[in-house]
Parts: structure tokens; sequence; C-alpha cells
């Protein structure tokens, strides 16, 4: 028999998480896209030398798909280590299953192929959040993850 811990038992609580709703979610897009225009030019200058330092030519056919693969790492690693990025955290907003579990990266690249898909029918899928019963966007639903209110303990709800 083991002698008690000094330490408290952790209380079990659960934790019920909202559903954001689209205005709440277009602010940390906001948010996000200022961040990832940032990261895009580093990357951008990151692979000028390999183009002599000269401006990519828009008949270029790799130069958007390496942006393309970039903004998915970007977007891909934040939802997959905490279902956060700035502008979700900053809107105390987390990116997680419909059970409430972290993606993977599987359901990540779902996510991110539906989301430009949305995006390039005119915000249609983004916009269906507003109508959609369960707030969800096209991107939720294919990738069967959604965003979720998280204000609990400023945020902190123990997901890592």
């Amino acid at each position: 028999m083991s002698p008690p811990s000094p330490f408290p038992a952790k209380p079990e609580t659960s934790i019920t998480l909202k559903k954001a709703g689209f205005f709440r979610r277009a602010a940390a897009l906001a948010y996000d896209s200022l961040l990832l225009a940032a990261v895009l030019f580093a990357a951008t200058a990151a692979i000028l030398p390999l183009n002599h330092g000269e401006a990519f030519a828009p008949d270029n056919f790799y130069y958007p798909i390496y942006l393309i693969l970039v903004s998915f790492l970007f977007y891909g690693w934040f939802w997959t280590h905490g279902g956060q990025t700035l502008g979700l955290r900053a809107w105390k907003l987390r990116v997680l299953t419909f059970g409430q579990q972290p993606i993977t990266w599987q359901q990540a690249l779902c996510r991110f192929l539906a989301a430009m898909l949305s995006f390039a029918l005119l915000g249609l899928g983004f916009l269906w959040i507003i109508v959609d019963k369960n707030k969800c966007g096209w991107h939720d639903s294919l990738s069967k993850t959604t965003v979720y209110h998280d204000d609990s303990r400023n945020g902190k709800s123990g997901y890592t």
C-alpha cells in the first residue's frame, strides 16, 4: 500500500463547450489572416534566393503550391497542437472534433481543403454557419470538427 499523496487529487470536472457563432469565428479569422500574411512573407523571403532574388512570375506553378502548403502547415500545426491559432485564442475559441477531442492531421487536411473550397465559392461554406442549426460550416461538417467557444478558466480547459 502506498503512502497518501501530499498533493490533493484533481477534481473531476466536465467542461461544456458551446459551439461558436459566425461573427466570433470571423473575427478570429481576421486576426489569423494578419498572422498568416506575415508567415507567407517570411516563407517567400526564405525561397527568394532560389529565384535569383527576383519576384516569382505569375505563371510559376510551384510558388502558389508552396504558399498553400505553408498555409496548411500553419493551420494544421495549431489545430492539432491545442486546437488554437492566435486568433482563436484571442477570441477564446478552439477547434475540436464533434466529440470535443483534439483533431488529427487527417481531419486538419480535410478541414483546410474544405475551407479553401468554401472561400472559392464566395464564402458560402462559411456563411452556412449562420443558417445551420448546429453552427457548422461546410469545412466543419466534412472534417467532423467544429469551433467551440471556451470561456472556462480564461480559455484554458485542459486541452493541450
